[in-house]
């Protein structure tokens, strides 16, 4: 965006803060507000007219601007002082759009996610910290309604997650029931009595087991596959093939199983209005940055949004870093700087000392993952299970094709969640993969997967349900995009790097992360000091869910 083309801003009153964010994603705002609470004077920048960056929720149009806009060339802006660069995060997009005299008539009713597919269990930490902050006065959530694993051949079994749903599924042989009964009530046993050193009960899993591979303690539980399928993938949603003795990649041992066992388990029935484990917030996932933004408001912060920065300021004498310069010509002040994670700054630079540059800016590029996020949107006219809305789907490693080493997850989404019309469905899902051309045979593999359970879930009896081309499929396809999403992070001294969505369902790993840095920024402050009352487990505690 030029200059020419702002808005005329007024300047920005007072000219000094504590700290600059410039992005309003989902690890920015959480500094942004837990900086605010702190008592810091904070000034949240971003270039686009919207809240969230890449984590935002937007419309048919806009998400196909920004995926296209992100996946270019990076762009450079020349000054004397420390040049911004920014760098394509999303490669290899994809989009079709198979109906356009449906969708142009509904373009401004979706709202999409770009970090998709987003869940958020009902006990972990983004909800926690969501009540701890207040943010959840500004977000409603509603239930997942089910969960499923899914194969190529376009069947899916339900997946338990309580005693009551376990017996009445229909899946699940009698046998298989009893078996997963009985390895629950060992995982909750084991969790009864992990803070005594001896069990009461029996029901403590040995030190011995714990550090075993988690898939080995399943064997040696003797669960049958199908059971260990929905165990590893869909409820502990490892990644990687834990049977793949090749790959060798992601393995997950017990201790950590059981950890995430005890989240699937504590988030079921937290919540009285919540049906299972996971919930989803109103109009897209793009709420969270804003509810951060809103309470890093109340709390003093000044938003200025369309509003890009071309270059940082550097003290002469130290070489270090001092204030941005924005595009309306404008330099702010501040000791502390995060920047989005699409914005690098090349370095060193020749007029500074190769070593004071070192000092300041020795990881402001950002650090490469190799690891990288394949993601695709769809937007169909059907559910891919009649009569649920909103539901999981899981596909894990080798259920689509030998050579697939990682887990497929699928959300879908109804209009009952404010993010798309009635009589329309979005559909997420996203896996892990090291390169591009991996990433895209996961895409594409997993639509087709799709296709077929759209069309054998809504016309058993049509004769294209056995087709294997997808193009007899298409109608109820109405718009997709797949994509290759970078994974980055970075963070220094004085300026800092947010990162980028990750792989997983779930916020954890993300508020950790920004966790961290807000303590490497400000080691003497709280993240977010308590603002409410101890949440009551009988009672939504401050958070509202929509039945």
């Amino acid at each position: 965006m030029t200059t020419s083309n702002l808005p005329p801003y007024p300047p920005i009153d007072p000219t000094t803060f504590d700290l600059i964010i410039i992005g309003t994603g989902l690890p920015a705002s959480l500094i942004s507000a837990a900086s605010s609470a702190a008592g810091k004077s904070v000034l949240h920048l971003d270039p686009n007219p919207f809240y969230g960056s890449h984590f935002s929720s937007l419309s048919l149009p806009d998400i196909s601007s920004f995926l296209n806009s992100h996946s270019a060339p990076p762009f450079n802006t020349h000054d004397e002082n420390l040049t911004l660069t920014t760098r394509p995060l999303f490669s290899d997009v994809e989009i079709s759009n198979f109906a356009p005299e449906i969708l142009d008539q509904h373009l401004r009713k979706f709202n999409l996610d770009l970090s998709g597919p987003r869940v958020l269990f009902c006990a972990d930490k983004s909800i926690d910290l969501m009540l701890k902050s207040g943010a959840s006065q500004y977000v409603e959530f509603k239930s997942i309604d089910a969960s499923f694993v899914g194969d190529g051949d376009g069947k899916l079994w339900s997946v338990p997650d309580s005693r009551a749903t376990i017996f009445k599924d229909k899946t699940l042989s009698l046998l298989e029931k009893n078996q997963l009964m009985r390895f629950l009530k060992l995982v909750q046993g084991h969790l009864s009595n992990n803070e005594s050193e001896e069990s009461e009960n029996g029901m403590k899993i040995s030190a011995e087991d714990l550090e075993s591979l988690f898939v080995e303690f399943l064997t040696k539980l003797k669960l049958p596959p199908k059971i260990k399928l929905i165990i590893l993938y869909a409820i502990a949603m490892v990644d990687y093939d834990q049977e793949n003795t090749e790959v060798r990649k992601g393995l997950l041992k017990t201790k950590d199983g059981i950890d995430r066992l005890a989240l699937y388990i504590a988030s079921v029935g937290r919540f009285q209005n919540a049906l299972g484990a996971l919930i989803y917030p109103i109009y897209g996932q793009g709420e969270l940055a804003q509810a951060f933004c809103r309470c890093a408001a109340v709390k003093g912060c000044l938003y200025v949004l369309r509003m890009p920065v071309i270059s940082l300021l550097k003290d002469e004498d130290s070489g270090s870093y001092k204030g941005v310069r924005l595009a309306s010509g404008q330099d702010i002040f501040s000791q502390k700087l995060v920047l989005d994670p699409s914005f690098t700054v090349p370095g060193p630079l020749a007029s500074a000392p190769c070593e004071q540059i070192q000092d300041s800016f020795q990881v402001l590029s950002l650090i490469d993952n190799k690891v990288k996020v394949a993601r695709g949107i769809c937007i169909t006219k059907s559910s891919l299970k009649p009569d649920i809305s909103n539901c999981l789907v899981f596909f894990p490693p080798r259920s689509l094709f030998p050579e697939q080493v990682t887990s497929i997850r699928v959300l879908q989404l109804s209009s009952n969640l404010a993010v798309c019309p009635l009589g329309m469905f979005v559909l997420y899902f996203s896996a892990l993969c090291d390169e591009v051309n991996q990433g895209k045979k996961l895409l594409h593999t997993a639509l087709n997967a799709l296709l077929k359970l759209l069309v054998s879930g809504n016309a058993e009896n049509s004769s294209t349900v056995q087709s294997e081309d997808t193009e007899h499929v298409k109608p109820t396809l109405l718009w997709s995009a797949l994509y290759i999403q970078e994974l980055t992070k970075g963070q220094i001294e004085s300026v800092s790097s947010t990162p980028m969505p990750d792989g997983n369902l779930n916020y954890n790993d993300l508020l950790d992360a920004t966790e961290k840095l807000f303590q490497n920024m400000y080691p003497n402050e709280e993240f977010f000091p308590e603002t409410s009352e101890p949440e009551n487990s009988e009672e939504n505690a401050g958070l509202t869910l929509e039945t």
